[in-house]
Order: C-alpha cells, then structure tokens, then sequence
C-alpha cells in the first residue's frame, strides 16, 4: 500500500446528472430536526445554497444535542439523503430545492437544469464538442402516519440525443456506442435515470426501508457524481465513474436497510450489466448481483462509507468477467465549502485489481463567487480495447488533474444560471505518449436549473 500513500495525500488536497430526490427536500443545512415525525407541510423556499458563503457556521452545532431521531430517512425533510439510498453530510450545502407543491396529501418536487458545455482537449486523442447535458425530476412524498411514509421517484435526461458516443473525456473509459468500447470519450445517461420508490417505518429510534424499481441505484460506493455538492459545478464526469459510482443506473434494483441518525446499514441486490448504447429504452430488469454498505454520520458535517458489491458480467465487451468492487469514502460540508476523498478496488473475476483515488471539492468563496476541483489517479486497463493492439489490456497508472471556477446568478426565487469554466492536465507513463501527447484541455459552461 505504500505506493497508495502519495496518490492518497494528493487526492486529500484537493450534472450529466442532477441532484437525489431525497436530496431535493433539504432545508438550510444545520437545522435541528424535531424528534416526532410531524405530517409533511410545504417546504419553504430554500435560499440559495451560496447564500450560505460569509456566515459564521462555527456556532452551529455538531451533534444532535444527545436527542434521538427516528432516523433521517423516516424524518421530515430528509436531510443527508444523496442519489438512490446513499447519504450525504447534513450540513453539506444540498441546496437542491426545486419547486414544491401540495398536492391533498402528496408533496410534489419538481426540479431540473439544462447545462450547456464546449470542451476542448488536446493531443493526438483528443477532440473538442459542443454539448447540453439535461435532467428532470419529479418527485413526491406522502405521509401515512404512525411513522411510515413512502416516497415515489423519477428522473429524466435528454442525454442520450447527443449521440451514442456522448463528449470527449480523456482517459476515460466504460461502456459502448456503435458495438465497440468507449475510450477518451464520457457516455450519454439514459433517457430514464430512476424510476423507483421507497417506503419507511419507524422503528425505535431507527427506521427500516426498502427501495427499489425498474431502473434505481443499489447500495454501491458514496453518491453519484452528479448529486454530491463537492461536483455541483465540475462539467465533465470523473474518469473513475466506474469504479466508484456507475451503477448509479441499474436496471433492476431492490435494496432494504436500517437507518438511525448517525448510522445506516443496507444490502441491495441488482442487475449487474451496465446500460446498453440504446439508451431511449428501459432494459429487462434482473437481481445476478449484490451489494452491502455501511454509512456512518459522525457529526452533521462529515458522513464516512463503505461498500462491497458483487457485480455480474458489468461490461459488454467483457462477457465472462464479474466484479468485485470495494469503496470508501470521507464527505464534509458546511454549507459553503464541501470535499470528498475516496478509494476503490475493483477486482476483475478472472483479471487484475485496478484501484482508484479521487478528491473533490467546491468552495463557494463570496456571494455567487466558486472554485473548484478534482484530482483522480485511475489504473486502468481499458486504454487499448483492440484486441490486435500489442498494448491491450496493459494497466497504465494515469492521472487527470482539474480545476476552475463558476460564478452563481439567481434569475428569480427558483431559477438560477451558473457560469463558468475549468481546465485539466493530466499524468501518465511515458509509454503513452505517443497515443496521447501532452494533453491540456478547457471547458466552459453555462448551467441553468431550476432549484440548485
């Protein structure tokens, strides 16, 4: 592990998608929550999250003053609910608050953004496009009383008219389009992200729960990419998205747990195979594969994971070849700044163990004013999918560094523009670079959404 101390130290330093629908209902982070569950009301309008930035968060509390709560999912909102079951620090500046509406007994939240992107990278794979990324939710809660409560979800993308070969990314890998391996390039999301459901009863001062759907997200690795607000303004997917969260779209998913305030525990069990490049449609859904995870809230500003899954034939190229993958991870946030360090190790069955690093934070500095980044050191073995190629199936230790900068506009009370832009260097063995040159690469974008 000696050789991981570097890249781990590194990493510390340091919407194709769109925020959790648990997320969505948060209010301003840090605020106490009631022991009883109350019926569900309108939320109010949370203020924007950069609102947060120039407020003396050190008063706030880090515990729960001793209380006991019925636990975050079965609480009312749910604060510190990320993307399908995972959690995120309470206190970790969500802001995702959309539009709420009441609706007799539902609560209905409506949320989306449409982000347009130019990427240019340079060198002899790199490529430059012009793209939007885009998402919908829709939402909507009910409470039953006696401390059950269910909560119905979907999500949308227009992603996958982009095209099968979604937008140029360096040293990323994972997935098809046209019936060969995506290599350099990130994959659009499909038309349906989730559509899924979770229902809650009270249990002590816990609760248990079972989701699941058509198309969810099991108990795998911390929170998707999309939905962590240490991510809320890098434009471009991180090149380990499939080690850390790429089942983040499962066709198929049934996962039940116990959650208590500071502690969840839950164990899922899933389709292993990735999305396939037809990505209008919803695949037949399968349970081949299996995952456990454990998440632990020491105060509402740091959440910890880890997680184990066994995953099923994950790859089209790569029939016979299951997956082991283990993660772990550290999130803080206080409303204004937010991080996250994480591992993985994805054991190929048969094959090697290719792990991962990745620190990423966003730090709103003064009134709409971001800065951003992302380190991830990635061994992969992905690089030359050609068979033929006499350098296929190496593993290259590769590194991509980015960093930048978004500047914040709230158009009305729902609606914001979020402007900005970022650049990327990268590391990597000088055997690569004849493929690869000394690439350098800019994005610029300009996020509306409605909500965050």
């Amino acid at each position: 592990m000696t050789r991981y101390l570097l890249p781990a130290a590194t990493a510390a330093a340091a919407l194709t998608a769109f925020p959790a629908a648990a997320q969505d209902h948060q209010h301003h982070e840090g605020m106490e929550m009631p022991a009883p569950l109350p019926t569900p009301a309108p939320a109010p309008t949370a203020a924007p999250a950069d609102a947060h930035a120039g407020h003396d968060m050190s008063g706030m509390p880090d515990d729960d003053g001793g209380q006991e709560f019925p636990s975050v999912a079965a609480s009312w909102p749910r604060e510190g609910n990320g993307s399908g079951t995972s959690r995120l620090p309470r206190m970790g500046g969500g802001g995702h608050n959309g539009l709420h509406l009441m609706t007799r007994d539902w609560m209905v939240m409506v949320h989306g953004y449409a982000w347009g992107t130019y990427t240019d990278q340079s060198g002899p794979r790199g490529d430059r496009m012009a793209s939007v990324q885009s998402m919908a939710m829709i939402t909507a809660d009910r409470d039953f009383g006696g401390g059950t409560r269910l909560e119905l979800r979907s999500m949308l993308s227009l992603e996958p008219a982009m095209g099968a070969r979604g937008y140029p990314n360096l040293l990323a890998t994972g997935e098809t389009a046209n019936g060969v391996s995506l290599v350099d390039r990130q994959h659009p999301h499909d038309l349906f992200m989730e559509l899924a459901g979770r229902i809650d009863v009270r249990v002590g001062n816990g609760s248990l729960f079972l989701y699941g759907g058509p198309v969810a997200e099991p108990a795998l690795g911390p929170s998707a990419f999309m939905h962590r607000p240490s991510a809320r303004y890098l434009p471009l997917a991180p090149i380990s998205h499939h080690w850390f969260d790429s089942t983040h779209i499962s066709y198929g998913v049934v996962t039940a747990g116990f959650s208590q305030r500071r502690f969840q525990i839950e164990a899922s069990a899933f389709r292993g195979r990735e999305p396939d490049e037809r990505r209008w449609n919803i695949e037949t859904p399968a349970l081949d594969s299996w995952s456990v995870r454990a998440s632990w809230e020491p105060s509402p500003r740091w959440l910890a994971q880890v997680s184990y899954g066994r995953i099923n034939s994950p790859e089209a190229m790569h029939p016979g070849q299951d997956e082991g993958r283990a993660t772990a991870s550290i999130q803080y946030g206080d409303g204004g700044f937010s991080a996250m360090i994480a591992f993985s190790a994805k054991d190929r069955m048969p094959g090697p163990t290719l792990t991962a690093w990745l620190g990423e934070t966003n730090w709103n500095v003064a009134g709409g004013h971001n800065l951003f980044g992302r380190v991830e050191i990635v061994e992969n073995d992905e690089l030359f999918p050609d068979h033929a190629d006499p350098l296929h199936d190496s593993v290259f230790r590769v590194a991509k560094f980015e960093g930048g900068y978004a500047y914040r506009i709230p158009l009305t009370e729902n609606v914001n523009l979020a402007l900005g832009g970022s650049v990327m260097t990268y590391a990597k063995p000088a055997a690569l670079d004849p493929y690869y040159g000394k690439p350098l690469g800019f994005t610029g974008f300009a996020k509306l959404s409605l909500g965050d």
